[in-house]
This record gives structure tokens, C-alpha cells and sequence, in this order.
């Protein structure tokens, strides 16, 4: 099979029980049909495969891990107390993949905190965010699965920790189409948090939800901060029916400058372009659900990276409106 791919339970079950190494995705009632075995997982139905962007509840996307076998992976669960070990706990040469379930505490202290945890930006970490159908938000639970235990979980992480051999590295690479619109307003915050009222907007205080607003500001297009040359994106959930609390899908931190996302053209020519070329031995790969909905990907290609459409992406730490994924090669 190829080693990113959609699949049936059954074919699904098949590979499990041959002993394959995956990370999957799909909707919960297929997740909790496969035997135990050598995988992690998260719900989502949304995913970019090889006919384009598709949804499915009928079947589950698998990345297969190539180049590892079971004595090379631990699978390790994680509650709110010990999350803040995922960094520490990863192999000295490997890679971790991490899963957590979307509107969870655990997703709240790792978006706030995971930048700060021992070991953190040392070793890699890669990952995504759980969801469910946009039409179940208020009516479902996001889970993540810990294949190894059969444990479907709706308020812990899951991990699983590849090490690899000594004559091969993993590389985490974001792909992101957004940049800092240079002519923007510089905005700062007081406090972290997924939601925010009060701001500076240039230094001056502001309601940030009315200064949206009498800027006819796009929300499609998310704040962006420059770390050190990388740029990050946070997305916009929404404006409360008040008009006075805008909600995010990360959180905005202290002690940094954030300016709206200048405009892209054609959002999936300019995806696909930057998607699309020699990846290497792509190991994992997850795109934004922002991404698909915006860019209007259902039955679209975004270059040849496939793989989930997720409620969030992790580079070591949470990102929004990007994709991202890891390469295994070869030392030089």
C-alpha cells in the first residue's frame, strides 16, 4: 500500500494486525472497531488525500511510519499533570507525534505552556489537534486513541516516540502562506489566552472587537507575529454576540506584536506552490482545517502533501492556518 493513504477498517485492521506503525485519523465509531497494536489516532473526518480535499466518515487516513518498527516506538499517554514531560520523554534521535483532543484542558495547557516545557525546540515534535464534523461541534467530544492500550480518551494527549537510527534525522518543516502585512496595525496583549477584549493597538488602548469591526477587518486572514523570522499565524474564531471578547483558535501571548496577515491571491494555487516539490521521506504530514474551508479544498490538491485537515497543527509548539509535516533523511 502506499504509506499515506485513506482506507476501510478492514484494510486498516489488516495492517494492524501485520504489525505496521501508523498515526490515523478518522471518525470515532471506525477508530473504535481496530484492534490494538502499534498506532495512535484522532477523530476528525476531513482530510487531503489523493483525489484532493474529501470528507469522510467512512474511512480513516493512514500515515504508515517507514524505516521503524515496534521496538523503535513507545506509545505513552499523557494527562494535564505530565504533559509537560513530552519534550524530555522523546528519544535522543527520533521524533515524536502528538495528538490532542481539540477544546480539551489539556489542548489549553499545552497552546499556553508546551513553548516552555524542558527539551522543547531540542527534539521534534510534530502533531495535531482532534476534532469532530463541523455539524457535531456542540454535540460531540473530540478523542484521541492510544491503539497500543485500545484507550479512547477525550481529556488526555497521546504520543507516540520514534527513535531512529544513527545514520538518519528528522526535519519539521511549516508551510505557511501568511506573512505580516507590514502596512498593519501593531496589536500587543496584557494577559495569554484563547480570547482577548482589551489590547494596544499601536500603543493606545483598545476594545480589540471594535477595532475589528471599524476596520472591517477580515478574519480569514489571522494575526500573524514574526519569532525570530518565523512567522506565526492565530486564526480568529469569532466575535461574541456582544461585540466586546474576539475568540482565537491559539492564544495570543504577552510581550509580542502581532499584525493582521496581509492578503493572498489564489489560495490554493499559492498553497499548492508552496506544498508541491521533493519533501524526502515525508513521515507525517497534517493541513488546517482553516485551510480547507477557506481555500475551498473539498476535491482539491494542495501540491503532494496529504494527510489530515486538523482543529490545529503542533511544530513543537501550536500553530493555526498552516501545514505542516516531518521528513526522515539520511545524515549526510
Amino acid at each position: 500500500m502506499k504509506t499515506h493513504t485513506l482506507l476501510t477498517v478492514q484494510e486498516a485492521t489488516a495492517l494492524i494486525n501485520a504489525g505496521k506503525v501508523m498515526a490515523l485519523a478518522g471518525d470515532e465509531a471506525l477508530l473504535r472497531q481496530l484492534p490494538k497494536g502499534n498506532w495512535i489516532a484522532g477523530t476528525i473526518p476531513y482530510f487531503i488525500a489523493d483525489e484532493g480535499g474529501v470528507e469522510s466518515r467512512d474511512r480513516l487516513y493512514a500515515s504508515e511510519l517507514t524505516q521503524v518498527g515496534a521496538a523503535d516506538v513507545e506509545i505513552k499517554t499523557y494527562t494535564l499533570d505530565t504533559i509537560k514531560n513530552i519534550a524530555a520523554d522523546g528519544p535522543d534521535n527520533g521524533y515524536t507525534i502528538v495528538i490532542l483532543p481539540a477544546r480539551s484542558a489539556i489542548h489549553t495547557e499545552y497552546a499556553n505552556h508546551g513553548r516552555d516545557y524542558e527539551g522543547m525546540f531540542i527534539k521534534p515534535i510534530v502533531g495535531w489537534i482532534a476534532g469532530v464534523h463541523l455539524d457535531d461541534l456542540n454535540r460531540a467530544a473530540p478523542k484521541v486513541v492510544d491503539g497500543s492500550a485500545g484507550a479512547v480518551l477525550a481529556a488526555e494527549a497521546v504520543a507516540m516516540h520514534v527513535t531512529l537510527p544513527a545514520d538518519k534525522m528528522a526535519v519539521i518543516h511549516i508551510l505557511n502562506l501568511f506573512r505580516q502585512d507590514p502596512d498593519a496595525d501593531v496589536i500587543t496583549f496584557a494577559e495569554t489566552g484563547f480570547s482577548a477584549s482589551a489590547c494596544l493597538v499601536n500603543g493606545t488602548p483598545a476594545v480589540l472587537a471594535e477595532y475589528l469591526a471599524a476596520k472591517r477587518i477580515d478574519l480569514k486572514l489571522p494575526l500573524v507575529a514574526d519569532y525570530n523570522g518565523a512567522q506565526i499565524n492565530t486564526s480568529f474564531q469569532g466575535v461574541d454576540p456582544d461585540g466586546r471578547t474576539v475568540h482565537f483558535y491559539a492564544p495570543v501571548f504577552p510581550g509580542i506584536e502581532y499584525r493582521q496577515a496581509a492578503p493572498v491571491g489564489d489560495y490554493v494555487s499559492e498553497l499548492g506552490a508552496l506544498a508541491d516539490g521533493a519533501h524526502g521521506g515525508v513521515q507525517f504530514s497534517c493541513n488546517c482545517i482553516l485551510n480547507y474551508l477557506y481555500g475551498e479544498l473539498q476535491g482539491r490538491k494542495t501540491g503532494d502533501l496529504y494527510g489530515p485537515a486538523t482543529f490545529g497543527e503542533v511544530a513543537y509548539q501550536l500553530l493555526n492556518q498552516t501545514l505542516v509535516y516531518l521528513d526522515v533523511r539520511s545524515v549526510s
